[in-house]
């Protein structure tokens, strides 16, 4: 099924709506996928379009913090799997957001049913080299990051 959503666009039904579309990520037009919960009638809440509109209208603001709270995460994954100390290939020594953006892809955004937290909540899911397996997630809260993790807590 395919609605076409006044401020979403074109969505397609598959378990919760989707679709697949470009965003300018640092510079670079990166494919994403769009996923918001909802049921099957395509009805969305007020408070998904406003997370979502306001994620879009901060987007270049946000993603050196997006940047910043990745490579913290990073840092502290590898100190706790003790990677900083003895050597593993998949957690090298990074120092600069320029070297963990070569390590990560934007995957996709969620805009999560509007009722679990109170404010604007958004997912960001991305791919990494270090766990392709789990990947990473941040959540999104306002337009501040409230948590860094595998992929999941994004979705």
């Amino acid at each position: 099924m395919t609605i076409n959503d006044p401020i979403f666009g074109e969505l397609e039904y598959e378990y919760g709506w989707a679709k697949d579309t470009t965003i300018h990520f640092l510079g670079t037009e990166t494919q994403i996928t769009l996923m918001i919960d909802g049921e099957e009638d395509g009805k969305f809440d007020e408070n998904q379009y406003t997370a979502y509109q306001s994620l879009i209208q901060n987007w270049e603001d946000l993603q050196p913090i997006l940047l910043r709270s990745i490579l913290d995460y990073y840092r502290q994954k590898r100190q706790e799997l003790g990677y900083d100390i003895g050597l593993n290939e998949n957690y090298p020594l990074v120092e600069t957001t320029d070297q963990i953006l070569d390590m990560i892809t934007l995957d996709g955004i969620v805009v999560p049913y509007a009722d679990i937290f109170e404010g604007r909540d958004i997912g960001i899911t991305f791919n990494c080299t270090w766990d392709m397996e789990n990947g990473l997630g941040l959540r999104l809260l306002n337009e501040k990051v409230i948590e860094v993790g595998y992929q999941d807590i994004a979705i």
